[in-house]
């Protein structure tokens, strides 16, 4: 990464265009700077490796986008003698090794496309990291590599509100939805090197707090529309602050009642559903398992999601969810 790049090579950075992508870029970018075309969108868009045509030479670096969904595009582009760094925590059933290819994987629970980065850098750029931990979920975890750097309780409060903000903003259908285009939020935030710099001096991260705090109202008066045992499934309505604030409301619910499993559908604009789902038990009942049943399902093992699940589909998602969190237990409440 370190070596000069040739006039004729091209450079990729396709990246997710949640916390966990724009952070785990912008550590990298901090440390090996780059000219790049940079590929992102919505949270759940995550086939950008087929949005490029590459040459012998070009180089890719990839982050926090599944392997699975990009396998058929990533072998087209090693093929063409591209060179691919691929850094990713998802599901990744079907890697491989290949010369031209640096994968930097891991799907453990406490993991994120970040951390991994952070890892590979050393911890050179670690409060990012951190940043894009909590904006994950990863809440023990983030906590605990912030408290190991002698953060105080009011700076981990401060990166916790920047990465569940930058997480908020990857959340719609399209990027119509989100408040600030995740290419533009990654510019903004690669502007500063330290998070607490960003949030004392962005007018994004203002604007994104104000609308988080005016949005996130309308999540008091949800309840789930079905439940069994320990698990529940909401419906949410379908309305543009519905389709941003499904993360954040699938994240919320596992850390207010981690004994519970959820399932949150959002209605697309399009028909159907985009569903994400949290597991309480990830490491026996991952989440990613249940959701692969599904054409467009995938994920992680406590955070996984269906891209796009059929109307004609979702009685049969209510009956695999259950069967999968409560297979023991009968008699669902509608």
């Amino acid at each position: 990464m370190t070596t000069a790049i040739p006039d004729n090579v091209t450079c990729f950075d396709v990246f997710n265009g949640d916390a966990d992508g724009i952070c785990a870029l912008h550590q990298l970018r901090l440390a090996f700077p780059r000219e790049a075309t940079e590929i992102t969108g919505v949270k759940r868009d995550v086939a950008l490796l087929s949005r490029i045509d590459v040459k012998a030479g070009d180089r890719i670096t990839v982050l926090d986008i599944s392997l699975d969904t990009n396998v058929e595009a990533l072998k087209k582009h090693l093929t063409a003698g591209a060179e691919v760094e691929y850094f990713d925590h998802h599901a990744a059933n079907q890697r491989f090794a290949h010369p031209n290819l640096q994968l930097y994987w891991n799907d453990a629970r406490d993991v994120c496309t970040s951390l991994l980065v952070n890892e590979y850098l050393e911890g050179r750029y670690v409060m990012w990291a951190i940043v894009a931990a909590f904006g994950d979920n990863l809440l023990d975890t983030a906590n605990g590599l912030a408290m190991q750097h002698g953060l105080s309780r009011e700076d981990r409060s401060a990166l916790m509100e920047l990465g569940r903000l930058l997480n908020y903003n990857a959340y719609g259908e399209s990027t119509e939805d989100l408040h600030v285009h995740p290419q533009l939020l990654y510019r903004e935030v690669h502007k500063f090197v330290n998070p607490f710099d960003f949030i004392q001096n962005s007018s994004h991260f203002l604007a994104l707090q104000y609308a988080f705090a005016e949005e996130t109202i309308f999540l008091s008066e949800l309840q789930p529309v079905a439940s069994r045992g320990l698990s529940e499934i909401y419906l949410l309505p379908d309305v543009p602050w519905a389709r941003r604030l499904s993360g954040l409301l699938a994240n919320r619910l596992l850390e207010e009642r981690r004994e519970y499993s959820f399932a949150v559908l959002t209605p697309r604009q399009q028909g159907g559903f985009v569903v994400s789902v949290r597991s309480a038990h990830p490491e026996t009942l991952p989440a990613d398992r249940l959701c692969s049943q599904f054409a467009g399902g995938g994920g992680r093992r406590i955070a996984a999601g269906i891209n796009v699940l059929e109307a004609e589909q979702q009685d049969l998602f209510y009956q695999r969810f259950f069967d999968f969190f409560e297979p023991a237990k009968a008699g669902t409440q509608l």
